[in-house]
């Protein structure tokens, strides 16, 4: 009788999907490789074969996640559209990413209250927001003629503190419909800079 072979890739997957609901539940000071072996359905020592730590866990976790934001990110400065359209793109596209990951908002939360250090996050947060604040600040500064005057960088870190603070309410209270709240952010933070027209 021949051995069973196992798809690596999806064993892989199965277990960072495992660590990712773990980590959410558990928190992840309190979370150990039994606990993820267990949510897997495998054994200890399978989890050690793929990754040999639980930050290797937390890191993989995050790599897809980060890979998305920089795609949204870069579709923002390069694609086709006005200005604000794109930033409109921007803001739904973040909100999406987030309701479509919870638990790693969740994991990152956790992180950040627990008083982690930054070195020691899955994600360079401050790098993070910068990237936000950079490429947001771009799209205003590419908006000129149709943005009111003096609009720009600080805007740029009103319309991030925006998102965010909206992402910890519904983390808070998941009732909160995420992706509905779009459109208010752009309502207050995009039309209100819009340069308006003299009557």
């Amino acid at each position: 009788m021949t051995p069973k072979r196992v798809d690596r890739s999806a064993r892989r997957e199965q277990i960072l999907a495992a660590a990712v609901r773990v980590f959410a539940r558990k928190g992840f000071a309190a979370t150990r490789i039994d606990d993820v072996a267990r949510e897997a359905d495998i054994g200890k020592g399978s989890v050690y074969l793929y990754f040999d730590s639980r930050d290797a866990l937390l890191s993989a976790a995050f790599e897809a996640f980060a890979e998305r934001s920089r795609n949204v990110l870069q579709q923002a400065r390069e694609g086709t559209g006005p200005p604000l359209e794109r930033l409109g793109s921007l803001v739904r596209s973040v909100l999406e990413a987030l309701a479509d990951e919870p638990e790693l908002a969740r994991i990152l939360l956790d992180l950040w209250s627990s008083g982690r250090e930054e070195s020691q996050l899955p994600l360079d947060m401050p790098g993070v927001y910068s990237e936000y604040r950079t490429t947001i600040a771009e799209l205003l500064r590419e908006a000129e003629g149709t943005v009111r005057e003096g609009v720009g960088e600080h805007h740029a870190t009103v319309i991030v503190g925006a998102i965010e603070g909206c992402l910890l309410q519904w983390l808070m209270d998941p009732r909160l419909p995420i992706t509905e709240l779009a459109e208010p952010i752009l309502d207050v933070c995009v039309e209100g800079v819009r340069l308006r027209e003299e009557a």
